[in-house]
């Protein structure tokens, strides 16, 4: 599973390099060219708007991450699958999943580093890249690719807020923590994070990242927009599994972070982002009323859109 992720993300990088890569000329008749050339739609995008969405749901997550977590985060669990006797009440899904936790403290904490690896820097990187070359591969401008990136951004910001404030909010104790005696629980690295196990952010931003390329590919008409979808997916599930591999989230917590980040990844686009009825930049789709004329010796022509 570890060597999984890095290949499925090189394999994204190279397969949308082959699928945008131009057709030749010489490839189509001069008819089909303009008809299997790809129409690149606009979209509607402020900058303005979309900047202070990015920017406050950003400031607002590492602020609570980096400086105020003790501060929000539960002392104790709120969620702590146990009665009030003590007694483990761990539902059976979960309790199955945790035979993929690693089985030494060392085999746990390498999950970690290249969950985070994976997460934060792998996975973005790559579906940043490959939003890129599907882009320029269906002919469309920097302007449009920037404004993809925008919203891709934009996206995985939302939904790192709305989980951090769900994590806070529902209290989870972490797999880890859970099979510790009561007294050890204050002695982890770091007792702020003990109770914030539910839903996955890692899986989360994932999944939100791979959503919002793909959905953006699709409301742009990129060519093979698909592939975002079709190595990306497992790509962001390769992801959740480490998080279980570290002993930091069950499978309810990892099933549910993938299921709000593709609601976002999809949500935010179509809610936000909705097709223009016309832009530049790009070959966009043509609207409006047009005519033309032509003639020769045998008589005249007229032709429109509209």
């Amino acid at each position: 599973m570890l060597a999984a992720m890095p290949s499925a993300l090189c394999f994204l990088a190279l397969a949308s390099l082959v699928a945008s890569s131009p057709v030749p000329d010489a490839a189509l008749p001069g008819a089909r060219q303009a008809a299997d050339a790809p129409t690149v739609r606009a979209l509607d995008v402020n900058w303005t708007r979309d900047g202070l969405i990015t920017g406050v749901s950003g400031a607002l997550w590492i602020t609570s991450e980096a400086f105020l977590k003790s501060q929000l985060a539960p002392d104790t669990c709120r969620w702590c699958d146990r009665s009030p006797d003590g007694q483990d009440t761990l539902n059976g899904v979960d309790r199955w999943g945790r035979g993929m936790a690693g089985k030494t403290e060392a085999g746990r904490k390498a999950w970690d580093t290249w969950s985070n690896v994976a997460g934060f820097g792998v996975l973005p990187v790559g579906v940043l890249g490959a939003q890129y070359l599907l882009a320029s591969g269906s002919g469309a401008s920097a302007r449009y690719y920037a404004e993809d990136a925008m919203t891709i951004v934009e996206t995985a910001a939302v939904a790192a807020l709305a989980n951090q404030v769900v994590k806070f909010a529902v209290g989870r104790e972490r797999p880890f923590v859970h099979v510790l005696e009561e007294e050890q629980k204050g002695l982890t690295h770091h007792p702020s994070d003990n109770n914030l196990s539910f839903y996955s952010g890692h899986t989360s931003l994932a999944f939100s990242l791979v959503a919002a390329a793909g959905t953006v590919s699709g409301m742009r008409g990129y060519r093979n927009n698909w592939l975002i979808w079709a190595v990306g997916v497992p790509a962001a599930a390769s992801v959740g599994l480490m998080r279980m591999g570290a002993d930091k989230h069950y499978f309810t917590d990892v099933l549910v972070g993938a299921v709000a980040g593709t609601a976002f990844g999809v949500g935010v686009p179509l809610l936000l982002h909705g097709r223009a009825s016309s832009g530049n930049g790009g070959p966009a789709q043509q609207s409006g009323v047009s005519m033309r004329m032509s003639g020769n010796p045998g008589g005249v022509m007229l032709s429109g859109q509209f």
